[in-house]
């Protein structure tokens, strides 16, 4: 998010930005933070365990249709590897920045494939703070000190100050 696109209030306070499933009861952890983390956690758990569940019958399915050993050894590789790239890359993006451009948009079948990564990234981040919280907190933080920095240094109208004399 660019600069001009974070939100702010008519006075010029910066806001916090808004969590999905969080809003911004992130800043004080208040209004069910808790509640809310918690439920992140065992829901996307719940999901990965059913999504566990679905990929092993779609493997029966395999192995009844009697595609062949390759089929499935290529199945088991492709979930696998795209489960475990979904999970480092949705676990990274909860820490640092990332762009939303084309390069993001190329990781979406890989995240789609490895859904079950995804889900596990969001239990694991639930256990240590909302995911995304960090990020978005240290920014905040940071707007909110560069704009204290901005406001004590204006400290009336320079008109309306004395001048020195002259000797």
């Amino acid at each position: 998010m660019s600069d001009n696109q974070r939100p702010e209030s008519p006075d010029g306070v910066p806001l916090p930005e808004t969590l999905r499933f969080f809003g911004t009861t992130w800043v004080d952890r208040s209004g069910g933070y808790w509640a809310r983390r918690a439920g992140l956690a065992v829901g996307a758990l719940v999901l990965a365990a059913g999504g566990a569940l679905l990929l092993a019958l779609s493997f029966n399915g395999l192995q009844l249709a009697d595609s062949g050993g390759i089929v499935q050894l290529l199945m088991i590789v492709a979930f696998a590897v795209c489960s475990s790239l979904a999970f480092t890359r949705t676990l990274g993006g909860f820490s640092r920045p990332h762009d939303a451009g084309p390069a993001d948009n190329s990781w979406r079948p890989i995240r789609v494939i490895g859904f079950v990564g995804v889900l596990v990234a969001y239990t694991v981040r639930s256990f240590v703070e909302a995911p995304g919280e960090g990020m978005v907190r240290t920014d905040y933080e940071y707007r909110l000190q560069q704009y204290e920095r901005r406001r004590s240094s204006r400290t009336g109208n320079p008109a309306k100050r004395k001048r020195k004399k002259r000797r």
